[in-house]
């Protein structure tokens, strides 16, 4: 995985010192994301900037990358992994191109010149590109079908922008980070989700995935290159499970190609089970021994309480699994100090107030995997694309008439002073968002009740919640110059199990049965059958504390710019003073009490950080 940024102004020459310099200082912005290189490309239209990370073909796969019609360049900068590009490549070879290398972004260049607009439908992988075309005169991004990579974008003042993340775009001269009403919107009533496409700050947008968007003298452009498809299902329940089966392992085989050390995160439930299952077995077969990895947290053993949400801890089973697949096993362990003191840094490589410890324990983690491995592979969007969350199981959730991950508005509200929830106009905000997303669900005809309600359920899943996570583990991950790679949002999978019925999707009731039924003889049968259990997080009282200490220092300072914004009263009278809940999330299933606390220190660092004005200024 990289970093990519550039810009494109067709009204001046961009061949200059001075903005091969601006696109450097882009560029640099971004060296976590690509630590092993970066280069700059300019022409007279445009300037492209690449940070490296380098997985295949490490000594020949330099970007910007340009291959030439006659003497006309066509140049790219990538960020991605393409997993048929051995497939693709060979087809493009009997269509008369020839490569110098043995990397995918050569594939993904080529098949742009081959194919034009439609590249993306040719390519299967993780991807967000941007490519300048000098017979066409014109930039074009392209983003993978779930957006599991980034790709931002601004117009300042004719001058079209884009970078993998908001901050590199803040590089440019001009572009400063200000927070209007939407934005507001969304970080108060939507965060730490956003809505698709929106980049929260004024002017920033994302290019939506499964689209594509082209920059020309004539105009900007975005098109959609590929969606869901809802249809009948025709399989029966065991060609089902065994058609999941194919998908799914075939999936996770393609995703352990690398030139460089790859792993697995292993929690012992069944979706990072089956992906170290199925890894395993293929590195047994080349006489390799898979590295796995497992997160957990100090003094946790003394401290868990099982709760609807989380019933058991890990430990036990990544045991199980480690001596059944015979896998060189790494538990990684987060301390207090660090899961508080790494608030900051999580959020700041966001962008964003993000997940809270969700997000600056995952950052952690990730920090030490990558000291040791350049890849690898995550058990992330199992529960999106099947079904396995509460919200596809509980009526009063179902039928909450929002988003169901945040059924009760009031739980953040209720710390924020009345005159910024009422001016902002939050709950009307949310309420306009869902029905918006609601409305474009992919219909069925003849689907009415509950299994229309599902299937909208599962829309808002895939592009709202899975998103969410989806970025989560691409910033932190990438903050350390790790790839994480997401087999269950392949996106052949995904459309074939979005018309599953959900009687099969939940046989008899059991959540996932569809996919533990087609894990059968992939793992032993007390793992596969384990239920539910989340990301792990801490229950040591001792990080409360910390989180409590942090926002009484924050509230204590006059200055403190949140302090514009929430209820002071409510927060030292309440969430301050009384023990965290951790049984009643205020968003997903992981952020409760002591993450609304966290959540608001970050939402202080960032105003700070930003040097943003409060919404009510």
């Amino acid at each position: 995985m990289c970093g990519i940024v550039g810009f494109c102004d067709f009204r001046r020459s961009n061949a200059t010192e001075e903005w091969a310099a601006v696109g450097r200082r882009m560029g640099e912005r971004l060296t976590h994301r690509g630590p092993d290189a970066g280069g700059v490309w300019q022409t007279t239209d445009a300037v492209l900037a690449h940070r490296r990370l380098a997985v295949i073909d490490v000594e020949r796969g330099g970007q910007p990358m340009t291959r030439y019609r006659g003497a006309v360049p066509c140049t790219i900068v990538y960020n991605g992994e393409i997993y048929n590009a051995g497939e693709l490549r060979r087809t493009l070879m009997r269509r008369g191109w020839r490569f110098e290398t043995a990397c995918d972004t050569e594939v993904v260049l080529t098949a742009y010149m081959e194919y034009g607009e439609r590249v993306g439908e040719h390519l299967e992988g993780i991807f967000a590109f941007a490519i300048y075309d000098g017979l066409r005169r014109q930039l074009f991004l392209c983003r993978d079908r779930f957006g599991v990579k980034p790709l931002f974008y601004a117009y300042k003042d004719g001058t079209f922008l884009f970078a993998s993340e908001q901050k590199a775009l803040f590089e440019y001269p001009g572009v400063e980070p200000e927070i209007d009403r939407e934005g507001w919107c969304e970080v108060l009533g939507l965060g730490p989700a956003r809505t698709p496409g929106c980049g929260v700050f004024k002017g920033i947008r994302e290019l939506l995935p499964a689209h594509y968007m082209t920059v020309t003298p004539e105009g900007i452009r975005q098109e959609r290159w590929w969606s869901l498809v809802s249809m009948s299902h025709g399989e029966n329940y065991e060609d089902t499970v065994a058609h999941v089966r194919e998908l799914l392992t075939g999936a996770i085989q393609r995703q352990l190609v690398s030139d460089v050390p790859l792993c697995t995160f292993l929690s012992g439930g069944l979706d990072s089970s089956v992906i170290t299952a199925v890894a395993a077995r293929q590195y047994a077969a080349e006489g390799k021994t898979l590295t796995t990895y497992s997160f957990d947290y100090t003094d946790n053993e003394r401290y868990f309480h099982p709760s609807d949400f989380q019933p058991d801890a890990d430990a036990p089973w990544v045991r199980r699994m480690v001596e059944t697949f015979g896998t060189e096993h790494k538990v990684l362990t987060c301390g207090m100090e660090d899961l508080a003191a790494l608030l900051t840094d999580s959020m700041a490589a966001h962008d964003l107030p993000s997940m809270a410890d969700v997000d600056s324990s995952l950052y952690y983690f990730c920090r030490q995997v990558a000291k040791e491995h350049v890849v690898a592979v995550s058990g992330e969007c199992a529960d999106e694309v099947f079904g396995g969350y509460p919200w596809f199981h509980r009526r009063e959730l179902m039928e909450c008439g929002t988003f169901p991950w945040c059924p009760d508005l009031s739980a953040r509200t209720g710390v924020m002073r009345r005159e910024v929830v009422e001016r902002l106009g939050l709950a009307d905000y949310v309420h306009e968002r869902y029905e918006e997303w609601v409305s474009a669900a992919p219909r069925l005809d003849g689907e009415t009740g509950e299994e229309k309600r599902r299937r909208e359920i599962g829309w808002l899943n895939l592009n709202w919640f899975m998103a969410t996570l989806l970025e989560r583990k691409d910033r932190c991950s990438m903050a350390s110059g790790l790839e994480v790679r997401v087999p269950f949002c392949d996106d052949k999978l995904v459309q074939y199990v979005w018309n599953i019925p959900w009687e099969m999707k939940s046989r008899n009731g059991e959540r996932k049965s569809v996919l533990r039924d087609a894990a059968k003889g992939l793992l032993p049968e007390d793992v596969r059958n384990r239920p539910k259990s989340p990301y792990p997080k801490t229950h040591n009282p001792e990080y409360e504390r910390l989180v409590r200490e942090k926002l009484t220092a924050v509230l204590d300072d006059p200055n403190a710019p949140v302090k514009a914004i929430v209820d002071e009263d409510v927060l030292r009278e309440g969430l301050l003073v009384s023990a965290g809940d951790y049984g009643r999330p205020w968003f997903g299933q992981l952020m409760a009490g002591p993450q609304m606390l966290a959540w608001l220190v970050q939402m202080n660092g960032w105003m700070e950080r930003f040097h943003l004005s409060p919404p009510l200024s």
